[in-house]
């Protein structure tokens, strides 16, 4: 039998994300924010492309991401109180890393694998900042998938996509945990 681990298996069986709306501050500072980096980027990437990169946001750059949020939300269609919920998670949010999912050229690794590689460092964000004792949320929403938006107010490239913004400060009273699955409904085994 390998040798277990059981401090970090508790970790991932009891792992939770915290609403975002329920940090407060302060975020993480410079060493802290490196440690939770470092350990994110322990991440699955086939061929060692390192087909992403880091954003990290604070303070008037999320403040800024709020209110163009408001301003492009009612020419791209959004409801109202979804514009609102957005551009407040931003202005309330102690610090941000947006994961930018940048595939490059290869002829061994398929895209679909560095895209996966970019979401595979959004839950090691997720996990990392947890580990340290932050709260942490992995969001994207309406607005990191409107290419105008993307372009123009994130600094996203040609071929790039946001992979997730993922929210990171001081965990508030934790909200009552979520149902998760049922293994019995999704798990199916094949053996011949």
């Amino acid at each position: 039998m390998p040798d277990r681990n059981q401090p970090a298996l508790d970790f991932l069986l009891t792992r939770r994300s915290y609403p975002a709306k329920m940090m407060t501050g302060p975020g993480p500072d410079e060493a802290a924010l490196t440690e939770i980096l470092t350990a994110a980027l322990r991440v699955p990437d086939h061929g060692k492309l390192e087909p992403w990169r880091l954003v990290v946001l604070e303070d008037a750059a999320l403040n800024r991401i709020a209110a163009e949020i408001e301003a492009r939300g009612p020419a791209a269609g959004v409801d109202p109180d979804k514009i609102a919920k957005s551009a407040g998670t931003y202005r309330g949010s102690p610090l941000a890393v947006m994961v930018v999912s940048a595939p490059v050229p290869s002829d061994k690794i398929p895209e679909i694998e560095q895209v996966q590689s970019a979401a595979a460092l959004c839950l090691g964000l997720v996990n990392a900042a947890t580990a340290a004792g932050w709260g942490a949320n992995w969001l994207s929403g309406w607005f990191s998938h409107d290419r105008t938006f993307a372009t123009e107010v994130l600094g996203i490239g040609t071929g790039e996509t946001v992979a997730g913004l993922i929210h990171i400060g001081t965990p508030g009273p934790a909200a009552p945990d979520r149902p998760r699955p049922d293994l019995s409904k999704i798990v199916s085994r094949v053996s011949e």
